[in-house]
């Protein structure tokens, strides 16, 4: 099955900040492992993963439009990411802004890096 992006959507609950979405990158979620050897362990270590997972974060590209309030002031919020795939798939979590950079170029259209930290746990329904 593939998955086609077009038409994913980014909700900011409170700021209620919204751009138009060149391209999404979601949360990449990791979590520690913990070394369970001991004195009688033989043949190579062992691991057991550790109970929290930190979502990382996520970031998107915009077209940048100068006159929002830059996200990168605002306090965490609820941040919901839409799919358009068949089952309407959303992702949703608290996050706050911790890359904000936008592009003007010469004769092109102005773009913007966001980045978000993910703080808690990721809500897929």
């Amino acid at each position: 099955m593939i998955f086609i992006g077009t038409g994913t959507t980014i909700t900011f609950g409170t700021s209620g900040y919204s751009a138009e979405i060149l391209d999404v990158t979601p949360p990449d979620g990791s979590r520690e492992s913990i070394n369970t050897s001991h004195m009688g362990t033989t043949g190579a270590h062992t691991f057991t993963p550790a109970k929290l997972v930190d979502w990382g974060g996520f970031s998107f590209d915009a077209h940048f439009d100068p006159a929002e309030t830059p996200l990168i002031t605002l306090a965490a919020e609820t941040v919901t990411i839409a799919f358009p795939n068949s089952a309407s798939t959303s992702w949703a979590f608290s996050g706050f802004c911790t890359g904000y950079a936008p592009t003007d170029p010469i004769e092109d259209k102005a773009t913007i890096a966001i980045t978000v930290k993910v703080s808690g746990e990721v809500t897929i329904t």
